[in-house]
């Protein structure tokens, strides 16, 4: 079967139509200027069809064949082989079968035409060179990681995101001009995917496949989503809302219904036991965490739990790597060792899932108990023609991959389940399974899943319509049963850091955010931080990233935790029962098993977006977030540690372990400030150290130096100094035994009349500890909940210190007097 695209495949405005709906003259009477208002013995059909805010030209070279063109007064501009965006070269050497279709005063689509029908295509776009430029790229086929370089041949195959920093001054690096921002996202256009490229001569290619040999075209008009702006950031957020609106095929992450596992600790069974999950030891390390005083809120009961065969690996016989991923399942069921049997060695068991589930939560205080399972039930699929099976109709299949993920890194499961094929579900029947599995999960008392191998789809495509129409089915049964089954949003995605996945996400509010977290490999610690930093600059438009699962006993365990608590993320660990550092997440985590979680998805500063903190030798990574009142920066020195996939290493500039790199810090790091800072601000801020446990005050855009070794960081709260009762400075620190010490304010107030001298500042709060501010007056005293309290005073560091009690840790007011 032949394909083309719809004359709406995105249903977009019907303004902005398709290219592909336009019926190009085979031999018109004349050739006009671009400038013509009136297009004489063109076919009415062109006419009809031409988007409202541009006008054809002639390619220089053929005045047959068209290009889009645009009014002067609109930004993104293709003229003569060059792509301009704001009045500066974007891409030079532009081929002549690119189109460019304005969109918005800043934004525009890019596309292309082939004179050949096919599934795959690489149309080039033209050249980059001499920018600043931050790539997040697919280096496995379920995973993404940055890398920065200066021209188009630094940018990987299979990137998702491009961003460009677009200087006027010759120096890169140290220009004065302001600089401005150039955003490419590949995108989905009908039944076909684009993802972007480089290539030897610095130019920009875009890579468009359907996965299916049947599903064919020549052209894609949509393949390319460009904007600008002067703020990153605000950069991001726009572009994404703009192609919210224009594909109705996902929803930004604000407008989702955020999942409540989001507020408390967890623990997560699979670094604990892997596939060897069992009861007993899920008691025993639900019990070893709380009775450190950090209890788990949440479970998730990850692989191990399912009711599998697997044909690949006999009992008895030795292990084979990667034969776990031939496994496939057999029911929705639980398997033995969660349900008693006639089989006398389990009788240990509990009764049901249901009966274990209810235990855990009656004697750990659970508030929630997920289960894994994967996308299609499990690594290998279901098995074929099995009695709790067939009616999902599952079909062996041997996944594919396309060449963009083979030009890349290799990886073990999605090299087995070739090897071994997927127990594929029926498209027609997927629903009825994802209904079936989640009801029977209700029905044990279970809270919600972590799906997994998600992006699998788009290697089993062929004949099944294409990645880009398979993965919306499965994704759109998928949040259907979620909606239908749980009642909290209660998903959590993995393995789906594809485009496919990434704009079909309609209801799912969290996604893993990068490869593993791996406990026993030193060289990917720093790597996983940064890696999910800057994932985030994406992901975290769509969703929640999710930072995964780390050890609390560990050589970088602090530098987890920390990185945890300006994520914005779930918190969750993966202890072996009774191997805990409480110290650690007794700053992570309060005694009533809640988190400080700060409000945005955590992101690289502003100039860290386009250095390499893992492999330059010589920049930390800052990662900044906001809380209700406060800012708070994370610094990160990833360097000497491992290094990036994918690359030539011999360019890596090595630093040792012991060699200390050091950074410039300042409270401007923090974005979107003003929405802490208020009307009251002075302009300076409390900056309060972590580590030191020292408070200083600095004017916003100031900097202060930080050093540190590999695997060494340090959290920093930014407070804004406000004047209350028109002579005293204050600025909340918050819990300062927390990491995320500005996340247990709520509010500050003053409370009498800010025409006087003297009054009370009321602060809102939460959690146990000490509690800290800067006052640039000594107050009079302090109450909690209407109790007196001591109050202590620094004269030189003008910092005041309460201790407040763990029965006060749901939450208190407390009064400063002046």
């Amino acid at each position: 079967m032949s394909h083309t695209f719809s004359t709406n495949p995105l249903n977009v405005n019907m303004n902005l139509v398709s290219m592909t709906t336009l019926t190009r003259p085979q031999k018109p009477n004349s050739c006009f200027s671009s400038s013509s208002t009136f297009l004489p013995h063109c076919n009415i059909q062109t006419l009809r069809f031409l988007p409202h805010r541009s006008l054809l030209r002639l390619n220089k070279n053929n005045c047959y064949k068209w290009k889009h063109s645009m009014f002067i007064s609109t930004k993104p501009l293709l003229k003569d082989g060059t792509l301009s965006v704001n009045g500066q070269e974007a891409i030079t050497g532009v081929p002549d079968n690119v189109f460019l279709t304005p969109l918005s005063d800043s934004s525009a689509f890019l596309g292309a035409t082939s004179s050949q029908s096919s599934s795959r295509h690489v149309f080039k776009l033209g050249v980059i060179q001499g920018v600043r430029l931050l790539s997040l790229f697919r280096f496995k086929v379920w995973w993404m990681i940055p890398r920065v370089g200066n021209s188009g041949s630094d940018i990987p195959i299979e990137t998702q995101m491009l961003l460009l920093e677009a200087r006027k001054g010759p120096d890169l690096d140290k220009s004065n001009d302001s600089p401005s921002y150039i955003i490419f996202l590949p995108l989905l256009d009908g039944e076909f995917r684009s993802s972007l490229q480089g290539n030897s001569s610095n130019e920009l290619e875009f890579c468009l496949e359907s996965g299916d040999p049947a599903i064919v075209t020549s052209e894609s008009m949509r393949a390319v989503f460009v904007n600008y702006g002067n703020h990153p950031f605000d950069l991001m957020k726009e572009s994404m809302k703009i192609l919210e609106e224009q594909t109705g095929t996902f929803s930004v992450r604000e407008t989702k219904q955020m999942p409540g596992i989001l507020d408390v600790f967890g623990w997560c069974t699979w670094d604990a036991f892997y596939q060897e999950v069992n009861p007993q030891g899920i008691k025993d390390g639900l019990k070893s965490l709380s009775e450190g005083g950090t209890p788990a809120k949440f479970l998730i009961i990850d692989d191990g739990w399912q009711d599998t065969t697997n044909e690949f690996q006999k009992e008895g016989e030795p292990f084979i790597d990667g034969s776990q991923f031939g496994g496939r399942l057999v029911s929705v069921e639980e398997n033995s060792k969660f349900r008693k049997t006639s089989n006398e060695s389990q009788a240990d068991a509990p009764n049901d899932l249901k009966h274990f589930v209810a235990d855990i939560k009656r004697n750990f205080g659970l508030k929630y108990v997920y289960v894994w399972h994967a996308l299609l039930g499990y690594w290998g699929g279901l098995v074929p023609n099995a009695r709790d099976t067939k009616k999902y109709n599952p079909k062996l299949t041997y996944p594919l991959q396309s060449p963009g993920n083979l030009a890349n890194m290799r990886d073990l499961a999605m090299d087995c389940m070739e090897k071994y094929g997927v127990g594929a579900i029926d498209p027609a029947r997927i629903s009825q399974f994802y209904d079936d599995l989640h009801s029977y999960l209700v029905s044990q008392d279970v809270d919600g899943v972590k799906v997994d191998v998600q992006n699998i789809l788009e290697t089993i495509a062929t004949d099944l319509g294409g990645r880009v129409s398979l993965t919306r089915h499965f994704q759109e049964a998928l949040e259907k049963s979620i909606a239908s089954n749980f009642q909290d949003n209660s998903i959590i995605c993995c393995m789906g850091l594809s485009t496919d996945s990434i704009y079909h996400s309609k209801r799912s509010a969290i996604t893993r955010a990068s490869d593993d977290y791996y406990p026993k490999n030193p060289a990917t610690q720093t790597l996983h931080i940064a890696a999910v930093a800057f994932n985030s600059i994406f992901l975290g438009e769509v969703v929640v990233p999710d930072w995964d699962m780390f050890y609390s006993l560990h050589d970088a365990a602090e530098f987890h935790a920390i990185a945890r608590a300006v994520g914005g993320c779930p918190v969750y660990v993966s202890d072996k029962p009774g191997e805990h550092d409480h110290k650690i997440l007794k700053r992570l985590v309060l005694p009533d098993g809640s988190v400080l979680r700060a409000k945005y998805p955590g992101r690289p500063s502003r100039d860290c977006l386009f250095i390499d903190p893992v492999m330059d030798g010589k920049s930390l990574l800052k990662i900044w977030n906001l809380n209700k009142c406060t800012g708070v920066i994370g610094v990160f020195n990833c360097q000497g540690a491992g290094s990036w996939p994918c690359m030539d290493n011999t360019n890596q500039n090595h630093v040792s372990n012991s060699a200390e790199v050091s950074g410039q810090v300042s409270p401007a790091d923090v974005e979107y400030f003003e929405e802490v800072s208020g009307k009251l601000w002075t302009g300076d801020c409390a900056i309060y150290s972590f580590n030191k446990g020292s408070v200083s005050r600095l004017p916003k855009e100031e900097k202060f130096g930080v050093g540190l070794r590999t695997l060494e960081c340090d959290v920093f709260t930014v407070s804004p100094i406000k004047v209350y009762y028109q002579r005293i400075e204050f600025a909340p620190i918050g819990l300062m035994n927390m990491y995320n010490s500005g996340g247990a304010i709520e509010s500050v107030e003053q409370c009498g009349d800010p025409s006087s001298y003297n009054g009370s500042i009321h602060i809102k709060g939460r959690g146990a500890g000490c509690f800290g501010g800067y006052s640039s007056v000594k107050p009079k005293g302090c109450s909690i909940n209407g109790e007196e309290e001591e109050m202590k005073y620094g004269e030189e560091d003008k910092l005041v210190t309460v201790t407040i009690d763990a029965s006060n840790n749901s939450g208190w007011d407390m009064d400063i007097w002046y």
